[in-house]
């Protein structure tokens, strides 16, 4: 954690020293230094890879301390933060991370993949199925700040082993439902698995930024990503083939309950080992940028105030909605998809799920594409722009193409529509830590998943009314008017890009060389131990 001293055993090992940080002396005393008090002090300024990765990110003028501010700068040490060091144990971190974020995810759409099947088991309206899937969005609204504010209370090894402990309990009490007037239990376990994934979507960026380098943090940071988008393909694939579409209710819950068994042994496995890898932050700090942040870290964080502030940046504002409009309807058709195809194609629930992967899997592909592509162009608004239109053609072609009788074509315009819709959301992230920079991306990137949230659980339960009354065709129509519009807002986006300015200010070979200037210039090496 940013904002907490180290432990006693790294504070015995750090000498008193006062020229770390007198290679920033001009640029923590910038007289701009009130004007961002909540985000000054907020540790998760360099929470976002790319901004805590770049030195000048952390330094620009904006995000220094309150006067005074630099008094108490954490208790590190400064020879500590002159000491810039990477962790072998940090690949073990984000694996283990992104491992237990795969398993939360699984579990998420494990019910929606096969619908149909415990609609029957249970004897409850798809509805009752989909609200399975949507309670892990509504969970999400009213626990977000909460869950913030823990994370700069306790850190990542408190957050950590919770949210892995709670997805463990969770997969461990649906195994109290295998029989079919036990549904309130199974929805009991995935209410808790919903809990569990508050504490987790929150800290990919912050794992990132606290354990790795400033030349591998979009790495690290995709890494962790990466768990919860594979937990949902394999989501979609797994399911239907664990649980057959069969009449009998004893076999069916015989099936139920080997996948609640397997997800029970890989949670249980996973929170093991959260235990034991998961440290609160290596023993020094892996960049500039990150020692910075410790030095400057405050516990007067204000969220109310950043909120504000952000609710003022109307170009966020726009980005709020239309994110939400797009990954509302991705989340409205991960949750439905199994009813629409097995609306047209009876008795194809493997292939469903098949069709679900083939979405994320696309979508995966697209936001590397397009990840790569921002890294080299910096085009952000374009490419957003770009992609977002693109997903409302891929839409509109899905929805012509659905109810053709061929499952290979249904296959191809869904991949299409996944790469562009799936790869959209990454993007989205990073042009609202562009346009809010130096704001937390903490709460940014907060209130965008909030707005995911809120956009997902009324395009399901409208669209699953829309299909259940006049089919799959104008419920599809559905999100393409919503999608249109969202496309339409962002052309009103400005591109107004802070953090390019700011890392332009502020580059970070001219970091580099101000270092070579210090008495004690920073070492990178790498820990020959855990």
């Amino acid at each position: 954690m940013v904002n907490e001293g180290p432990s006693q055993e790294e504070h015995d090992d750090i000498p008193a020293q006062e020229s770390a940080l007198q290679g920033d002396a001009s640029i923590l005393s910038h007289p701009s230094v009130s004007g961002h008090p909540s985000v000054s002090g907020h540790p998760s300024v360099s929470i976002h890879p790319s901004v805590s990765g770049h030195p000048s990110s952390s330094a620009h003028p904006s995000t220094s301390a309150q006067p005074g501010g630099l008094a108490q700068p954490s208790s590190c040490g400064p020879e500590e933060l002159s000491m810039i060091k990477v962790s072998r144990r940090r690949w073990a971190v984000v694996l283990v991370f992104s491992c237990y974020s795969m398993c939360n995810a699984f579990q998420w759409i494990q019910y929606s993949s096969i619908n149909n099947i415990f609609k029957n088991f249970y004897g409850v309206s798809a509805l009752a199925i989909d609200w399975l899937s949507m309670c892990y969005m509504l969970t999400y609204i009213p626990l977000l700040l909460p869950v913030a504010w823990l994370l700069e209370k306790f850190g990542l090894r408190t957050i950590a082993i919770t949210g892995s402990a709670l997805n463990c309990l969770g997969a461990w009490v649906k195994l109290g439902s295998l029989k079919p007037h036990l549904f309130p239990v199974t929805m009991l376990g995935q209410v808790i698995c919903s809990v569990a994934q508050v504490f987790i979507l929150g800290m990919p960026s912050r794992i990132a930024s606290v354990w790795f380098g400033a030349n591998e943090v979009s790495t690290a940071c995709s890494m962790a990503v990466f768990g919860n988008q594979l937990g949902i393909a394999i989501g979609f694939l797994v399911p239907p083939v664990l649980v057959p579409n069969i009449k009998d209710q004893d076999k069916l819950a015989y099936h139920i309950s080997i996948m609640f068994y397997i997800v029970g042994g890989v949670a249980t496995l996973l929170f093991i080992l959260v235990i034991i890898v998961f440290k609160e932050k290596p023993k020094h700090p892996p960049s500039r940028a990150q020692s910075l942040s410790y030095a400057l870290a405050s516990p007067d964080a204000s969220y109310l105030s950043s909120i504000v502030r952000l609710f003022k940046n109307l170009n966020f504002v726009l980005l709020v909605i239309t994110y939400g409009l797009n990954a509302g309807a991705f989340y409205a058709l991960s949750t439905l998809l199994n009813r629409m195809v097995i609306f047209h194609y009876p008795g194809e629930e493997v292939n469903a799920g098949r069709i679900g992967l083939t979405i994320v899997i696309a979508g995966m592909l697209g936001a590397v594409i397009s990840g790569i592509w921002l890294d080299k162009s910096k085009t952000y608004k374009e490419t957003i722009l770009v992609v977002y239109i693109m997903t409302l053609v891929g839409m509109v072609v899905f929805t012509v193409t659905l109810n053709l009788g061929h499952l290979w074509v249904v296959f191809l315009t869904a991949g299409t529509m996944g790469f562009f819709m799936t790869g959209y959301l990454p993007l989205g992230f990073e042009f609202a830590v562009e346009l809010t920079y130096p704001e937390s991306e903490g709460i940014s990137s907060g209130l965008l998943n909030v707005s995911a949230q809120v956009f997902g659980i009324i395009f399901t339960i409208s669209q699953g009314q829309i299909i259940e009354n006049y089919g799959t065709t104008p419920g599809n129509i559905f999100l393409c008017v919503f999608l249109t519009l969202g496309a339409a807002l962002t052309a009103f986006i400005r591109a107004d890009l802070r953090r390019q300015k700011a890392n332009k200010e502020y580059p970070e070979t001219k970091v580099q060389e101000e270092e070579s200037n210090i008495s004690k210039p920073p070492t990178i090496v790498s820990e020959d131990h855990f």
